[in-house]
């Protein structure tokens, strides 16, 4: 719904040309107003303008694009490539051209409440990613330095100092160029703050040096990926040379954690690493995915002094010791969003499995159980487990052999879960040929009846719109749920791989070679 004032925005706006001539006779107060509007209308050269004269302190996305009262639409999730290259652009010449700082009041420009998703409704149909939006600052920042060094200005003292508030997304293809834009930050008028830092692709060497360049201290959220190969003791040297008071989210590397080569140094090691993240006082959201800590939970868990809203400790081994100290520890009551993929729950502990969803489910809005062999036997068990979590918001259950008889029952159970929106169902086990085995391997995955499967899954929705829950999303993302970081630099990402694999060809083959 809009407003009057939004409309009349709207109709400013759509004219360029009139709207960027009289942009100098605006109130100030209408800007933020206008902004809007030029983004919903994809109005690349107003938005340019708009930013280069912004006459307020701070400048928010996520607040802007945010529900205001004149446009209730949310466009944070628009990640559309005119506009937000239109805006950084504007913020660039907001500093270049304007000679009098008198009139310049802009201090803070806070970028991180834009969102990635997977579908873009803007017109263009192109989104600037989260690299793509880390690149073109750090592009922007180098090139107002070679400006102020042209124009013979001192740049050890800029008239104009920005912070811009920004989730950094670094890569090998483009650590270079964000390196130099912080390692010279100090001269530049637009400060990089980075508030939250993701690394994918990345030598261990170049992480270390440029999550010091990043600044720790400001930190609310690291995640390391793909392919750094970042083990035990590389954690806890970062955790032992850089402080990160404000962390909340920490996600780690695949096979980051591995217990079953451990000696009495990695157990020291393990110890060290636990007190220091219970030295991170704002620290709720933790991913330790894909490592081996077959009965060391507790050991890394327990020195938390705050407890954990979400924890993703998928396809780690967990034994019935770690799933009991989950159960019980003061952790299970704050969970919103908990990932056990990859354990055989139903067989190895499903008692403390009900105890751990029981005192979580009066806040749980997540729950990820893929790949837990969760057969049909088990759905009643299932049902009950989740009866009380009023609270669940999505619910994902990838991987597991369930029959479509069975995804009917449990689709029917789902639909009284009030708040419920997302869901995420296996293709039935009938859909594939007789004999599968699971887990599934990935050549084997999509060799399924297609036809069968469409089928059932129309049957499914209508369970869904007979209780009146078509606001209930379901589908099955055969390869996991969109990663926009990763669908961005997937290009980057299968050319690593593919050296990764050459090199340990090249490794196996000289082996063999000496051998003979």
């Amino acid at each position: 719904m809009k407003s009057l004032r939004f409309i009349s925005a709207e109709a400013f706006v759509s004219n360029a040309e009139f709207a960027r001539k009289s942009l100098r006779g605006v109130a100030h107060n209408l800007f933020p107003l206008l902004f809007k509007a030029s983004y919903l209308l994809e109005q690349g050269e107003v938005i340019h303008d708009l930013v280069e004269n912004w006459p307020l302190v701070d400048f928010n996305m996520g607040k802007l694009l945010g529900t205001t009262v004149d446009c209730q639409e949310d466009l944070s999730q628009r990640t559309c490539s005119v506009c937000l290259e239109s805006c950084l652009t504007g913020l660039r010449d907001y500093v270049l051209n304007h000679p009098s700082p008198h009139v310049k009041r802009l201090k803070v420009v806070d970028l991180t409440g834009i969102k990635d998703v997977e579908v873009q409704f803007c017109e263009c149909k192109k989104a600037m990613g989260r690299w793509a939006r880390t690149q073109l600052l750090s592009k922007l920042c180098l090139e107002l330095l070679v400006y102020l060094q042209q124009t013979q200005r001192s740049p050890g003292t800029p008239e104009i100092s920005i912070d811009v508030l920004i989730d950094l997304f670094v890569t090998e293809r483009n650590y270079e160029l964000v390196a130099q834009a912080l390692l010279k930050k100090r001269y530049c008028p637009l400060k990089i703050c980075c508030v939250a830092f993701r690394s994918d692709n990345l030598a261990l060497q170049k992480f270390f040096y440029i999550i010091k360049l990043a600044d720790p201290s400001l930190l609310r959220k690291l995640e390391i990926v793909h392919n750094v190969r970042l083990e035990m003791e590389h954690l806890e040297i970062l955790f032992n040379s850089m402080h990160f008071p404000l962390l909340m989210s920490l996600t780690l590397p695949a096979r980051t954690f591995n217990v079953r080569r451990f000696t009495a140094t990695d157990e020291r090691m393990l110890t060290n690493i636990g007190e220091k993240m219970g030295e991170m006082t704002q620290l709720t959201e933790l991913s330790i995915s894909f490592s081996i800590l077959t009965g060391r939970i507790q050991k890394l868990l327990s020195p938390l002094k705050t407890p954990l809203k979400m924890l993703d400790v998928s396809n780690c081994s967990l034994n019935h010791a770690d799933m009991a100290y989950l159960a019980n520890s003061f952790h299970a009551n704050h969970l919103e969003a908990l990932d056990l993929s990859g354990h055989n729950i139903p067989d190895l502990y499903p008692s403390i499995f009900f105890k751990l969803l029981s005192h979580s489910s009066s806040v749980l809005r997540s729950l990820t159980l893929e790949d837990c062999n969760i057969q049909d036997t088990h759905v009643n068990m299932l049902i009950l487990a989740l009866s009380p979590c009023q609270k669940l918001q999505e619910f994902k259950f990838l991987g597991n052999p369930l029959s479509s008889q069975a995804l009917k029952h449990l689709f029917t159970f789902l639909c009284e879960l009030p708040m419920l929106k997302n869901v995420e169902f296996p293709v039935p086990r009938d859909c594939y040929p007789v004999g599968i085995t699971y887990p599934i391997d990935d050549a084997s995955l999509c060799r399924f009846d297609r036809q069968k499967y469409e089928s059932v899954a129309e049957e499914l929705n209508l369970i869904l719109l007979q209780a009146n829950r078509d606001d209930v999303k379901a589908s099955t993302p055969l390869f996991g749920s969109y990663d926009a970081a990763v669908q961005e630099t997937n290009n980057e990402l299968g050319a690593y791989l593919i050296k990764s694999f050459k090199e340990t060809l090249e490794k196996f083959t000289t082996s063999l070679n000496k051998m003979s």
